[in-house]
């Protein structure tokens, strides 16, 4: 786990199968903005493979959110085509062999933190970046 993650309350992760419905298995926060990661798991090996975040914060200091908040995110944002990802991780991780996904969440701008989520993002792919010689294998452009 990344420090940066460690200071946010409001958080949850779930896992997910290609036989999953996405919609069913994401417990993220509807309401919330923050960043998400994604790790590919098969048998006793993690592996991050996707840093992502929502919300933007305006220049007044207020955040301007999407509705449906992280959960929207998580399951309708495009990736790999334009399509959501309740389409195309099931897909990708065929495409790929990945067992399972383990998603966990994080509110990174709320009424008790304000911090702006796409730092909080680039801050955890700075860091991977550091350790690791290159981003996260979802993380770059198909």
């Amino acid at each position: 786990m990344y420090k940066e993650l460690e200071k946010f309350t409001v958080k949850g992760d779930f896992t997910y199968t290609q036989d999953d419905s996405l919609e069913e298995v994401c417990n993220a926060s509807e309401t919330g903005s923050g960043v998400f990661v994604v790790y590919a798991v098969e048998g006793d090996n993690k592996e991050l493979i996707m840093v992502a975040s929502t919300g933007t914060v305006q220049n007044d200091g207020t955040l301007k959110s999407k509705n449906g908040g992280l959960h929207d995110k998580i399951v309708n944002g495009h990736q790999f085509a334009k399509t959501g990802r309740k389409y195309s991780w099931p897909a990708q991780m065929k495409l790929e062999g990945i067992e399972r996904l383990e998603v966990s969440w994080y509110e990174t701008f709320n009424a008790d933190i304000k911090l702006i989520p796409t730092y909080i993002e680039g801050k955890i792919l700075q860091d991977f970046l550091d350790e690791n010689g290159r981003l996260p294998r979802w993380n770059v452009a198909f």
